[in-house]
């Protein structure tokens, strides 16, 4: 990265400054910044779309699990296999292709006259989301040669990513109260056509110039490795683990073992794994990784706590995160500018202790009253984020060169997918764990009814509240004050080990973000 005087970012390239992005590159970074927001908010939109495709579709409970997670574990099956075949086959064309079929399964899901074509059509989703995914990451490295300005627009996409990841329960709830259930889906159609006609337009195309032979044993290896992994990872958080489980993981572990060992032989791999010797590009992806790992088990537990223990509405609830979301966007803009002034490993131990004083907050939060904890806690959260997920990201697709910027963005969104599975799957057993733990039911009566309702109440907090609605007032009560107490107790015992998780990646930082300085932009491994 050059050490000249920053300038208006949206300034023309010209002869004196022949790598700044000019008002095109801007405008393709918009459309490119929506792609990123429709497939953030899709991942999450469907929680509070679930009772009513029940009642529309009456899906058995099995085709309803796979309703909700076949995107998710498709999408992250694919990131490698698509990230190296837009290196191919251009990144514009991907994101391209990525966008017809995202807008096509869209309303396929939208009209879905049973649950088996949901199913269908949430797989097709899943695969365009895999190609749209590191096509916009890659262009991204590949339009905005300037470091300065890439690190900024990078900073955009971070923020597009989180801020729909939250602003999906938000939209769902406003959608739903108005419209049917399709209707959440329906939005994708009108800005992936616009995608469609405006891209061409905006965004230059991009590819190696000498990709080699594309490898389909290696893209069968890395769906055989990611899928199983996350497959697992999700089923022990909602059934426990079961040998099964475990055997399905580590048939994932094999699969990533054969298909690591395969790329160390290829000429042209699909995945280089010379990058990870590189210690910026190994420790960005980790602590990319568990970034995401804790900012997400906060998200699961803090709309259940908003709704459950604060008995916030849904759309009050989604309100009640969105000064957070705003502080990760500004926190992910202000990348940029900060970087210049502060060495890279101190700027991102900086934020991630700031987000772990956040998680000191929630170790505090109520059982009654108002979010205002809650929410100054997430405002830290989500500051203290954004400016490490965006520069993480920026760190991973410059440590590589411009012509494997596919293949290294499918690196850090797949770390992002893992992150997010695992800190449902780490952060939800010890909460779930914690829950249990933490109930005390000495005040109430020992009958066989009784017993019934602890064995009901022990299953969630949401059992709790149901299996509450059928008692008696007084007993009705004292079982909601029991949930509800366990439950902001279990969010202080998580909320404890997300912050030790960010103090441990904060030291990390700090040693491994130092191998080279920011603003060297080598781009080789």
């Amino acid at each position: 990265m050059s050490g000249s005087q920053p300038s208006d970012p949206l300034d023309p390239i010209s002869p004196k400054n022949p790598l700044r992005a000019g008002r095109r590159e801007w405008a393709a970074l918009v459309f490119i910044a929506l792609a990123v927001l429709l497939i953030a908010i899709d991942g999450t939109v469907l929680s509070l779309a679930i009772p009513f495709i029940s009642a529309d579709l009456q899906p058995t409970s099995t085709q309803m699990l796979w309703i909700v997670d076949i995107y998710s574990f498709v999408l992250a099956g694919l990131l490698v296999t698509m990230g190296t075949l837009g290196d191919r086959i251009g990144r514009r064309r991907l994101l391209l292709i990525g966008a017809a079929g995202f807008g096509a399964a869209s309303a396929l899901i939208a009209f879905a006259p049973t649950a088996e074509l949901l199913i269908a059509a949430r797989a097709l989703l899943g695969i365009a989301g895999a190609t749209l995914l590191p096509s916009t990451l890659s262009l991204i490295r590949n339009i905005f040669s300037d470091p300065r300005q890439r690190t900024l627009a990078i900073g955009v996409w971070s923020a597009m990513a989180a801020g729909g990841a939250a602003a999906g329960p938000i939209l769902g709830g406003i959608l739903l109260e108005h419209f049917p259930w399709g209707s959440v889906f329906l939005i994708n159609i009108p800005v992936m056509a616009l995608l469609l006609i405006a891209g061409p337009w905006t965004i230059p195309e991009s590819k190696n110039p000498d990709p080699g032979h594309f490898d389909v044993w290696s893209a069968i290896l890395s769906l055989a490795a990611v899928l199983p992994v996350v497959y697992g990872i999700k089923n022990i958080v909602e059934q426990g683990p079961s040998t099964l489980l475990l055997m399905i993981m580590a048939a994932g572990f094999l699969a990533g073992t054969v298909f690591v060992r395969r790329q160390k032989r290829l000429t042209h791999p699909m995945l280089d794994m010379r990058l990870f010797k590189n210690r910026m590009f190994s420790g960005a992806v980790l602590t990319n990784l568990l970034t995401i790992f804790a900012f997400v088990g906060l998200l699961y537990f803090g709309s259940q706590y908003l709704q459950l223990v604060l008995a916030l509405a849904p759309l009050e609830a989604g309100l009640a995160l969105l000064p957070g979301m705003i502080a990760s966007l500004l926190g992910s803009l202000l990348a940029a500018p900060l970087v210049q002034r502060i060495q890279l490993h101190r700027l991102v131990a900086t934020g991630l202790l700031l987000a772990a004083s956040g998680f000191f907050l929630l170790t505090q939060v109520p059982v009654a009253g108002t979010p205002l904890l809650f929410e100054t806690a997430f405002i830290l959260v989500g500051a203290g984020l954004g400016v490490v997920v965006a520069l993480t990201n920026d760190t991973i697709v410059s440590a590589v060169p411009a012509e494997r910027a596919g293949a290294a963005s499918a690196v850090s969104e797949t770390a992002y997918e893992l992150g997010t599975a695992l800190g449902t799957a780490i952060l939800g057993t010890i909460l779930a764990a914690s829950y249990r733990a933490g109930l005390d039911f000495s005040s109430l009566t020992n009958t066989p009814q009784a017993d019934s309702n602890r064995e009901n109440a022990r299953e969630s907090i949401s059992s709790a509240l149901t299996t509450a609605a059928d008692l008696p007032d007084n007993s009705a009560q004292t079982l909601i004050d029991l949930a509800r107490t366990a439950f902001t107790q279990a969010v202080h015992t998580t909320s404890w080990v997300a912050l030790g998780i960010l103090l441990i990646c904060a030291a990390l930082a700090l040693f491994v973000l130092r191998a080279t300085p920011h603003t060297e932009d080598t781009g080789t491994p």
